[in-house]
């Protein structure tokens, strides 16, 4: 196996989407018709759910997204200060989301969460030859949830 470098590049922990008017009346008028609803039933333990629901929606919103620094090495994928071993995962895959890109590593585990990461253009040649080089690449897609989280922009 050929020597693989170091890979370092900083990117933004998730892609920041535009929320217009309209959306937040939509998120509002969810959270009022599911709570009316949940009070009608008498399903306290719901409105409480679909309130944090709402909140939490509104604070993640708000929130900036965080610059985290990125490192491929030889034991796997530096996340900040966390490290993603290449033996934890079977593959990885590259996605496009609009103007942006990311690397999916795919979990060898059945209920293991895969790791999403995001790369500058720049450095796309390089992440994927170095993640190629210990892993197989494989055809990503978005799954149902991630397709969900999308259509909501959230």
């Amino acid at each position: 196996m050929v020597k693989q470098s170091d890979i370092s590049w900083e990117a933004e922990e998730y892609i920041l989407r535009d929320h217009n008017t309209w959306w937040y009346i939509g998120l509002f008028a969810v959270g009022i018709a599911l709570s009316v609803l949940a009070v009608f039933l008498s399903w306290w333990t719901f409105l409480v759910l679909v309130i944090l629901s709402v909140v939490a929606i509104l604070v993640s919103t708000f929130r900036p997204p965080r610059k985290i620094k990125y490192t491929l090495n030889k034991d796997g994928l530096v996340e900040g200060n966390n490290l993603h071993k290449y033996e934890d995962f079977k593959a990885f895959g590259i996605l496009k989301e609009g103007s942006h890109f990311s690397a999916v590593l795919i979990p060898k585990k059945r209920f293991s969460l895969s790791v999403k990461v995001y790369f500058p253009e720049g450095s796309g040649e390089a992440i994927v030859d170095n993640l190629g080089a210990r892993l197989p690449m494989e055809e990503v897609k978005l799954d149902f949830l991630d397709k969900i989280v999308n259509f909501l922009r959230i």
